[in-house]
């Protein structure tokens, strides 16, 4: 699957893009050209030599301050987005076999959670529990599951009934042998779509939660708190929103870029698309050379 994503241009430019800012968030905190947490008397400066992208209202640099918030923002989408396939996968894959019991409690707890406002219900869990991203990651992880429940679920039930999945049930193998061997194959593709989206989802509720002041502790740089600090300085620096707020959207683009690529190339349709590139290289390769002593 890999290397059918790559082979298309959107999977390419996304790969790359997200590439870019999981190195910033591994190496962005190094890279920094300055402590993001030292202030200066040289408050609201324009970009320079020195300060790249100016500084803020204390006399921070912004470049360093992008830098370093980066790793918070992208370790928060992640927890969101694997805290939601861990929850939501298997009991979406154990529904279709392990009865109705099963399937009807993980049903109700599936349609609850859905009618839950997660971006309020993260506020709630830190007011009770904390103000830390951690906590409310992982409550909001768990309210997007469903999600990957219904996916996983559904592209389980089309294969549940199949032949070979029947026949390998009745010759005796083992339900965790048959998903491992039969089911899995089926239900990733689907799922990785999900998990791409998610993690998109995930980039704007760590950048919701932060540009609140909820999740993380001031001074500690986040993107979604530079964008809500450099809006209240809009007369002096109006273009210092532009920076935090492009990386947001550019990575949730990036994102569903991904996931938009991953579908293409997945089931039918990745069939498909291999099938005309074949007809295609087919039709524009070199013609059969003529046998000597042919037509006279």
């Amino acid at each position: 699957m890999v290397r059918r994503v790559l082979s298309l241009p959107s999977g390419r430019i996304a790969v790359a893009v997200l590439a870019v800012i999981a190195l910033l968030a591994a190496f962005g905190p190094l890279l920094a050209p300055q402590n993001p947490l030292a202030t200066s008397d040289d408050t609201l400066a324009a970009a320079s030599g020195a300060h790249w992208l100016g500084t803020d209202y204390l006399g921070r640099d912004v470049l360093s301050r992008l830098l370093d918030g980066s790793r918070i923002s992208v370790l928060g989408s992640l927890e969101v987005a694997l805290t939601a396939l861990v929850v939501g996968v298997v009991p979406g894959i154990l529904s279709v076999y392990l009865g109705r019991a099963f399937e009807w409690i993980t049903l109700r707890l599936a349609d609850t959670l859905v009618a839950l406002p997660f971006l309020l219900f993260a506020v709630a869990v830190v007011a009770l529990l904390g103000n830390g991203i951690t906590q409310a990651m992982l409550v909001t992880g768990v309210l997007v599951s469903p999600l990957f429940y219904r996916v996983s679920r559904a592209a389980t039930l089309a294969v549940a009934r199949s032949q070979y999945v029947e026949a390998a049930l009745i010759s005796g193998a083992s339900l965790g042998w048959v998903v491992r061997r039969h089911v899995w194959v089926k239900v990733l593709p689907p799922i990785a779509v999900a998990l791409a989206q998610t993690v998109g989802v995930g980039f704007v509720i760590v950048s919701s939660l932060t540009f609140l002041g909820i999740g993380v502790q001031p001074p500690a740089p986040t993107w979604g708190g530079l964008l809500a600090s450099d809006l209240g300085y809009l007369s002096h620096r109006p273009w210092a929103p532009l920076t935090p707020a492009l990386l947001i959207v550019v990575t949730v683009w990036a994102c569903n870029l991904l996931a938009d690529a991953i579908r293409d190339v997945s089931g039918e349709a990745g069939r498909a698309l291999l099938n005309s590139r074949k007809a295609r290289a087919r039709r524009t390769g070199p013609a059969d050379p003529v046998p000597a002593g042919g037509a006279s």
